[in-house]
């Protein structure tokens, strides 16, 4: 389902919002040879104010990318790229504010289906469709700063290690995900 954007035209206000600036800013067409996937909390209507748009990317060529994105989005407010390491993979992450979003691109040499960003996606909006009523006890811990995944740790009672590998075990373990 979140392999392409198209799901964002039929849903709540902010989704579609999302659609039109992902489309006006055509983003996943000048991206796709990094098959991006938009990532986060406005794919599964779990946003709050402030809420960015996450778009993750395959990406092996560092310099061929950070020319391709200064290229198509250098020229856009707030843009900052940094390189970083994120469990032992070289990561690009790009910033910038298009349309009233800020977007947010996460680029690492590992497969999109494979990436924490997009499991956890897939994990927390199972949970939603198996549980809906934990979704207000979320937005609650997400409206007092609790990032996602330690909101759904919290809801699920997972209290022990990190919230985002203890949310991706959790997964496992119910055959949500195969990793």
């Amino acid at each position: 389902m979140f392999l392409t954007i198209d799901y964002l035209k039929k849903g709540s206000k902010i989704q579609k919002q999302a659609f039109a600036a992902l489309t006006d800013l055509n983003i996943m067409n000048d991206l796709a040879d990094y098959s991006p996937i938009l990532c986060g909390t406005i794919p599964i209507n779990l946003n709050v104010a402030g809420s960015d748009l996450d778009i993750i990317l395959e990406v092996k060529d560092f310099v061929t990318f950070k020319n391709i994105i200064h290229g198509l989005y250098g020229d856009k407010e707030e843009f900052t790229l940094k390189m970083k390491e994120i469990r032992n993979n070289p990561v690009m992450k790009v910033n910038f504010v298009y349309s009233g979003f800020e977007f947010e691109i996460f680029g690492q040499p590992v497969p999109v289906i494979k990436q924490y960003a997009y499991l956890h996606m897939i994990i927390e909006d199972y949970i939603l469709h198996e549980s809906p009523h934990l979704k207000e006890k979320i937005m609650l811990l997400k409206e007092q700063g609790y990032k996602t995944e330690p909101a759904f740790c919290k809801v699920l009672s997972i209290e022990e290690g990190d919230p985002y590998e203890s949310l991706l075990h959790y997964g496992k373990e119910r055959g949500i995900i195969h990793r």
